[in-house]
């Protein structure tokens, strides 16, 4: 029996979940110290959803809760109110009040805050109370508007995960890079910080979630707000913006991925549950939604449960239910390109995660299985835009490089970055579609960061290998990479000098500097205990393996590979509303990004034709200045020697002192103004 039955063996012995990949996962479980947290008395408190500084867009849809929890005896009269006034009145619905020996509920579903403006919701309850705040804003009507949004998520691609990418597929010559990546090249770029609600380090599920519903979520959220119940699926929802879309502007919604469509990231797009891993529901919120396109893998939870590979526990078949709808169904890379362009399009071709690109391209049968014919991920974005261009009213298309993220657990770090490379030739061909057309954002950026680094390079020319073989600083020189065919990839994995990558967070592993033929887990479970897997070594029964033994920094008994971190991630954009992205962003800010780029109105309002800028972009391009009264409430703006001053409270504009016509207004907490009656204004 070799390595890998061997490897994989022990795995199934010991209760983990071996994935398409050949890359395991486990169950978490508390260590002693949170076991004991959680038994603990807890105090009475107030829990209120969504929580404190939630920010909305106008019209969009919630669902509303407040728990008393961890109760001692009867709260007494509870009032709940939003700027004063009784919620259920404000909201215009009764509540549902549900309660248990020690909580009480009081739950608002599918409700709306329809003007923007600040909120405060107050909760009195005896001895008791709590208040957080609201904003609720409107689209951003400055500047021209996409018609179209691409959101290319790389899972935990973070800056070093980039510069590894670009090393590989680009190189140096004298340090200088012989090219940059498609997403190198956008102009517009911000950093983006990643904390869930309740975590500093983040899972997939809540950021990507943050990302389609501008709300944070707590770790394996999706859609939701967190909930005192046993079930995933009652929990408090919002809105996400695929729903916002077809709601209001009959727009097309695409999900592509490299992983299961109903993996945290694509599901993100469609769902609202507590638990990630409900992926047979999740299925069938994909269901529901109809996303117009829907490609990755994942087609055990669409097969009922008589049929073999399935994951479902019930007799439904999705993919026939998907076919009633009228979706064109493809299950290899031969079908999908046989589909041309059909209105609707679903293509599953994996029973889990699809395979990595390093494996696909190189036909590495044996860990591709009987799965020898997947697509990549540019040519699954190709066919996904050629669908979804149909639609006048435009599209919003989602894609996830998601081997990025799967591959640095499995410090697999050469898989990673050829998913980069894959991911970052779809860009490509999303730019192409942008240039051609005008009208399409593109957003590139990924959910998470991991603690991959690159140290220098490692060269074993000298007779050197394991850690002595690493080489830093003018030691390093530069890796010897090279692409022969063109095709953007590195030829092969394993030159003479390469990448010297190190982890921060891991499990205790084993690193050879060599390239697995095979994905190999990091570490394995061995009587409770997750110890480095000689597997991934190139000699697995090297009597004096232990010198490439590396000690892990995380607990043996909860952890089997490397970790995400708090790290902040990258972001490019390009393309109508790109200019949103700048500086340091939260998370969610990206959703209302999207959002202003799209001019997305939920609230009934009527475009007014107009086009609107930023007073004070607009005064830097023409030499002018503006300068804000707080005691007045009123801007004085000084160009082409003249002076004007906008009150803001009446909305009026004056010029040595007559009343002057100028078109101006609050918008996303700036002054925006027509440049016609600007220039106007300013005229002598």
């Amino acid at each position: 029996m070799n390595a890998v039955k061997v490897t994989l063996g022990v795995l199934l012995a010991s209760g983990a979940i071996v994935s398409a990949t050949g890359l395991p996962t486990y169950p978490q479980t508390a260590n002693a110290a949170e076991q004991a947290a959680a038994t603990a008395v807890a105090k009475p408190s107030v829990y209120i959803a969504p929580i404190d500084r939630a920010k909305f867009l106008a019209g969009s849809k919630f669902d509303f809760r407040v728990e008393l929890n961890d109760l001692t005896g009867d709260p007494g009269n509870v009032a709940i109110t939003v700027n004063g006034k009784e919620a259920s009145a404000f909201f215009g619905k009764a509540f549902e009040k549900t309660s248990t020996a020690k909580s009480r509920e009081f739950t608002i579903r599918d409700v709306t805050i329809g003007k923007a403006g600040t909120y405060t919701v107050s909760v009195k309850a005896g001895s008791l109370s709590k208040s957080v705040k609201y904003e609720a804003v409107t689209a951003d009507v400055a500047g021209k508007k996409a018609k179209n949004v691409i959101l290319f998520i790389g899972d935990g691609m973070g800056i070093s995960s980039v510069t590894m990418a670009r090393i590989m597929s680009k190189g140096l010559t004298e340090g200088k890079y012989n090219d940059l990546l498609q997403m190198d090249k956008f102009d517009q770029r911000a950093i983006v910080t990643t904390s869930g609600m309740d975590s500093l380090v983040t899972d997939s599920a809540n950021s990507a979630s943050a990302y389609n519903t501008g709300h944070k979520s707590a770790v394996n959220g999706l859609g939701i707000y967190p909930d005192n119940t046993e079930s995933s699926l009652d929990d408090p929802k919002v809105e996400t913006l695929a729903e916002m879309l077809k709601r209001t502007r009959g727009m097309s919604v695409g999900v592509v991925t490299t992983s299961e469509i109903e993996d945290a990231t694509p599901a993100a797009v469609v769902s609202h549950t507590r638990r990630r891993s409900d992926k047979p529901e999740i299925a069938e919120m994909l269901l529901k939604l109809q996303p117009e396109v829907v490609l990755g893998g994942g087609s055990a939870y669409f097969l009922p449960k008589s049929v073999a590979g399935s994951k479902r526990k019930d007799e439904k078949d999705l993919i026939a239910d998907f076919e009633k709808s009228g979706y064109t169904f493809a299950e290899n890379a031969t079908q999908l390109k046989a589909a041309k362009s059909p209105s609707k399009l679903l293509g599953l071709f994996h029973t889990g995660d699809m395979n990595v690109y390093y494996d696909r391209s190189t036909n590495n049968k044996e860990a591709l299985k009987s799965f020898t014919d997947q697509p990549n991920l540019w040519d699954m974005t190709q066919k996904a835009i050629d669908v979804l261009s149909k639609n006048e009213n435009g599209f919003f298309l989602m894609v996830e490089g998601a081997s990025v993220d799967k591959q640095l657990h499995a410090m697999d770090w050469e898989r990673s970055a050829y998913d980069e490379i894959e991911l970052d030739k779809a860009i490509g061909v999303a730019r192409k579609f942008a240039e051609q057309n005008g009208d399409t954002l593109i957003v590139a950026t990924a959910d998470h960061n991991h603690s991959a680094s690159i140290a220098g390079t490692y060269w074993e020319g000298d007779g050197k290998s394991g850690r002595e073989a690493i080489r830093t600083y003018e030691a390093a020189k530069f890796p010897t990479y090279t692409d022969a065919n063109k095709d953007g990839f590195p030829d092969s994995p394993n030159p003479d000098r390469k990448l010297a990558v190190v982890f921060g967070a891991t499990p205790d592993y084993y690193e050879d500097y060599k390239f697995n033929a095979i994905p190999q887990a990091p570490a394995v479970n061995s009587d409770g205990k997750y110890v480095a897997n000689p597997a991934t070594l190139a000699n697995p029964d090297d009597p004096n393996k232990d010198r490439f033994l590396h000690t892990g920094t995380l607990d043996p008994k909860v952890d089997s590979t490397e970790v995400h971190t708090a790290d902040d991630v990258p972001l490019m954009a390009y393309g109508p509303g790109a200019s949103y992205f700048k500086g340091t962003l939260d998370n969610t800010e990206v959703f209302f990004g999207i959002v202003n780029s799209l001019g997305l109105s939920l609230t009934g309002a009527k475009p007014d034709g107009k086009t609107w800028v930023s007073l004070t972009e607009f005064l830097n391009v023409i030499g002018g200045s503006a300068k804000y009264d707080s005691a007045k409430n009123t801007t004085t703006v000084k160009a082409n020697g003249s002076t004007l001053v906008l009150n803001l409270a009446k909305r009026t504009a004056t010029k040595n002192g007559k009343a002057v016509a100028l078109e101006f207004k609050i918008s996303q907490g700036k002054t925006v103004v027509t440049s016609n009656s600007l220039l106007a204004a300013l005229a002598k």
